[in-house]
């Protein structure tokens, strides 16, 4: 049965159960709800919880383990040999999962029987070719075992489904009897929703908690096998990037693959310092004018017209670099021009943009902060003598500064994690350069590239991106609890 009709069907047996246990409580009563306990919705809605609840529980948990139990169980089918030079069994399996889904997908669209689908004997060089025929992705010739090994896949996948199906209805129907059993009058339904209500409420804030540890924990797994395959000192301090998907090492040994983070730091910190030179003055100034300058109808239309800009997509900003920005600049910098910029795709290009990028970033924090401040502290200023730059420039700014400052650090650790406006805008050359002209990538350009290549999940090539990604995640984790330092500490002055 598809998951999606078993949704519905705990979701109206969800429903049937809130109607009968609101009609059974009321009944109890004698048809007068004031002689009850709690509303009637109440017991309605505690039927309704011990439906749902438990049944979508099993549903999520038994739809997790599935693929790890029946891979567990098909893997051991495959005999080592299947395993050819360059590739794994994770790759392997992934073929064998590809198959499986292109046999269910055959039999539903009707260009094979179920019987051919589970035939044994079935000829695997025909039953390639009828895959294809049926618009199945299959990457290469499936051999007997892994024809096999798909088979007994889809009919593992097939039974699991079924006994979900059956436990998570019968889940729902037990739910049913357990909450009509406290459709009484004197049940206390109106606490025990309570009390659901509030552990649903922290079971759902729970799950950014553990999403967050999912990461780290499945970056420093992956991180860890990096640095068993790879030298960290060669990771760390070779200064170049030249990755050689085709692995292997040379003579003495050391790797052919030169995987070092260096150009790769300089190329995110460069083009982070540019946009930050461009966003926060302006940023910096645009919240100044907003917070003491702008009258109150100025401000509810440039604020909102200002923070349009962090709602814009990022991918809008890198075809903006790409198409508008890059060849700008080569007009003025170009050959043309002053003979400094020989291509579109520069660290300029991308500074820029990121900027202009970052301004509401800035703009709307500083705002925010800058309001913060008493207005006692101003009115102090103004009885001094002092004029309103003055004011501005000699209590205020200083008196927001802590704030101002941790908005321009999470805004740096914004611009730090960028991927579109880079890759588009910026190149793909990892180098050592100060010249902001030529053409530069960045950490998160090349978590992509690696991730997005040819090369064996478990080789070094590709596991470098997670530890390019951990490093990345360090350093921004570390620029964001500074930033959180210094704006609690402001708030603890100031409140």
């Amino acid at each position: 049965m598809p998951v999606f009709w078993l949704i519905l069907i705990v979701l109206g047996l969800a429903a049937v159960g809130y109607i009968i246990g609101r009609q059974r409580a009321l009944a109890s009563a004698g048809g007068d709800s004031r002689h009850l306990h709690s509303l009637p919705s109440y017991y309605g809605s505690n039927v309704s919880i011990k439906v749902m609840v438990p049944a979508f529980f099993l549903m999520i948990v038994w739809l997790l383990a599935q693929p790890f139990v029946i891979e567990g169980r098909v893997s051991g089918m495959i005999p080592d040999s299947e395993i050819r030079e360059g590739s794994s069994a994770s790759l392997l399996m992934a073929e064998v999962r590809r198959a499986s889904e292109g046999l269910e997908n055959a039999v539903q669209g009707g260009f094979m029987t179920d019987e051919d689908a589970r035939n044994a004997r079935a000829d695997f060089t025909d039953m390639t070719q009828r895959l294809k025929d049926a618009g199945q992705v299959v990457t290469n010739t499936i051999t007997q075992p892994i024809l096999k090994a798909a088979q007994a896949h889809r009919a593992m996948v097939k039974s699991s489904n079924l006994y979900m199906s059956i436990a998570v209805i019968a889940i729902a129907v037990a739910g049913v009897f357990w909450g009509l059993a406290g459709a009484k009058a004197d049940f206390r339904a109106r606490n025990v929703v309570e009390r659901s209500i509030r552990w649903l409420l922290v079971a759902a804030a729970s799950i950014a908690i553990l999403t967050t540890i999912g990461i780290v924990l499945s970056l420093i797994f992956n991180t860890v096998e990096f640095f068993r395959l790879y030298p960290a000192s060669q990771f760390f301090f070779n200064p170049t990037w030249l990755p050689s998907f085709g692995g292997g090492t040379d003579a003495d040994g050391n790797p052919l693959s030169k995987l070092g983070i260096i150009p790769l730091l300089w190329g995110t910190l460069y083009i982070s310092l540019i946009a930050l030179a461009v966003a926060v003055p302006i940023g910096l100034f645009a919240a100044i004018f907003l917070s003491e300058y702008a009258g109150p109808k100025t401000r509810a239309i440039a604020k909102p017209m200002l923070e349009v800009l962090a709602g814009i997509p990022t991918i809008v900003y890198g075809l903006f670099a790409l198409l508008t920005v890059g060849p700008l600049l080569i007009g003025v910098f170009g050959d043309d021009g002053l003979g400094w910029m020989q291509a579109g795709t520069a660290v300029m290009t991308a500074g820029l943009v990121m900027g202009i990028m970052l301004i509401p970033f800035v703009s709307s924090l500083s705002d925010d902060i800058i309001n913060a401040v008493p207005q006692a502290m101003r009115d102090g200023s103004y009885g001094l003598g002092a004029t309103k730059s003055e004011t501005i420039k000699q209590v205020v700014l200083p008196a927001a500064l802590p704030g101002i400052v941790g908005a321009i650090l999470l805004a740096a650790s914004r611009a730090i994690g960028e991927t579109m406006i880079v890759v588009l805008g910026a190149g793909a050359a990892a180098r050592l350069s100060l010249n902001p002209f030529e053409a530069m990538t960045t950490v998160t350009a090349k978590i992509v590239s690696q991730l997005t290549g040819d090369a064996d999940f478990a080789s070094p090539e590709a596991l470098v991106a997670f530890a390019l990604g951990m490093t990345l995640f360090i350093i921004t984790l570390g620029l964001n609890v500074f930033a959180l330092y210094i704006v609690r500490k402001y708030r603890e002055q100031y409140d």
